[in-house]
């Protein structure tokens, strides 16, 4: 451990850890990897980041260890060790909101909604069902294992996901104060980081929401700028359009997408509505971002452009020029460069190939513009799995079926 460190960590081992639990039933691991992340052994440090998002954010769930480690995690994002810091800040938003969440990409989120749900499903509420368990249990070992659930939920738990996930969110939503020192920091990465988790928080907007407009206006870095854009564009209200609606003439394009997404949010909601020529404008201009997709992606959507624009123009209200919209709903068919989950890539293989190719199959050049943009996406595709999840449809529709043969059909050198 480095000694400069130290102070970040105070009250590390007054918390009685292993009465917490993780993914892998006691937390008292934790602690440790908490301290190897403010350690001098880069190998140690990414071992460690990598054993916390798998025990207190386990594919999404959240445990009673996951909030208690919160508090550490922001003293680190803030001032701990430069290489622990992005990596800190990642677990810090992936513990408050994912894709799990009651939330939305392009509409933000619902924490009324979420508190509501959760409110039916915490432990005083779901106590009583599994005092009654137990006692109606005939097998012995299925009523011991009951009897172990209810003392756990007696002990303050819920097995409602909804319950666990907003625990970490308002850990997280108690740290937000001194974590907003993140957007005065001198690395730029960081401070896109903290104006996507800012996005997250409508409850602490009152604070945010002055200083993410500030970030949009001065940031000279252009992922960060666009970053807090659309964060005030989720978290503000309909009086927000005059604040975002000079950006459309943005030159940078990052920066026009945007303002374009969020004046569709604003466009939505109950008070004075976007102006239509506004809102075409806005339309025109992610018409424009499908059709000539920029290299620099923001966090929303898990960085998926193509995706986060078919969710913005679904959400649009009623009145939209229904031609651009379609047109554009087009240009985003086919690309799937960034489908993380491969449900755009499936649906997309259905729509652009809706029967079987004829015999001999086609050349790469003999097939249409989207058809050929969807299989040279899947040829490039960063996650292998995605073809691997449509491979049996792929070969049904007499179309090469791994990335490999992928790859050849489209005359793309393999990856190695």
């Amino acid at each position: 451990m480095i000694n400069e460190y130290e102070k970040l960590l105070a009250g590390l081992d007054d918390v009685d850890w292993a009465g917490l639990s993780h993914a892998y039933k006691s937390a008292e691991d934790v602690p440790g990897h908490i301290r190897a992340l403010c350690g001098s052994d880069d190998e140690a440090r990414e071992q460690a980041s990598r054993r916390l998002s798998n025990s207190i954010f386990h594919q999404g769930s959240r445990y009673s260890a996951s909030p208690v480690a919160v508090p550490f995690l922001a003293r680190i994002a803030v001032a701990g060790p430069a290489a622990a810091r992005e990596d800190t800040m990642w677990l810090l938003t992936r513990l408050a909101v994912d894709w799990h969440d009651e939330y939305n990409v392009t509409t933000g989120i619902n924490v009324a909604g979420w508190r509501a749900a959760a409110a039916e499903c915490g432990p005083e509420e779901c106590l009583p069902w599994y005092e009654e368990q137990p006692a109606a249990e005939t097998d012995p070992g299925r009523r011991a294992e009951l009897q172990e659930t209810r003392d756990w939920v007696a002990a303050g738990n819920s097995p409602d996901s909804r319950w666990s996930a907003l625990q970490a969110y308002d850990a997280v939503l108690a740290e937000l104060p001194g974590l907003l020192a993140l957007l005065d920091d001198d690395d730029a990465r960081l401070r896109t980081r903290i104006a996507y988790l800012l996005a997250w928080f409508p409850e602490f907007s009152a604070t945010s929401l002055p200083r993410l407009l500030a970030l949009a206006e001065h940031d000279q870095d252009p992922v960060t700028a666009a970053t807090a854009l659309l964060a005030a564009g989720l978290l503000g209200p309909s009086s927000m359009t005059e604040d975002v609606a000079p950006y459309l003439d943005a030159a940078d394009p990052l920066m026009r997408w945007a303002a374009a997404t969020a004046l569709i949010r604003l466009a939505g909601l109950d008070e004075a509505p976007v102006g239509p020529g506004l809102l075409r404008r806005a339309v025109t201009e992610l018409a424009a971002a499908a059709r000539h997709p920029f290299d620099r992606v923001t966090d929303y959507c898990e960085g998926d452009l193509h995706a986060h624009i078919e969710r913005a123009l679904h959400a649009l209200p009623p009145g939209s020029d229904p031609a651009v919209v379609r047109e554009t709903l087009d240009a985003c068919l086919p690309r799937v460069v960034w489908d993380d989950f491969g449900i755009r890539a499936r649906r997309a293989i259905e729509e652009l190939f809706p029967a079987p190719q004829p015999h001999p199959a086609p050349r790469y050049a003999d097939l249409t513009t989207a058809q050929q943009q969807l299989l040279s996406d899947l040829a490039g595709h960063r996650r292998a799995w995605v073809i691997h999840s449509s491979a049996d449809r792929l070969r049904e529709l007499g179309l090469p079926h791994t990335q490999e043969a992928l790859q050849t059909f489209v005359c793309m050198p393999r990856t190695t």
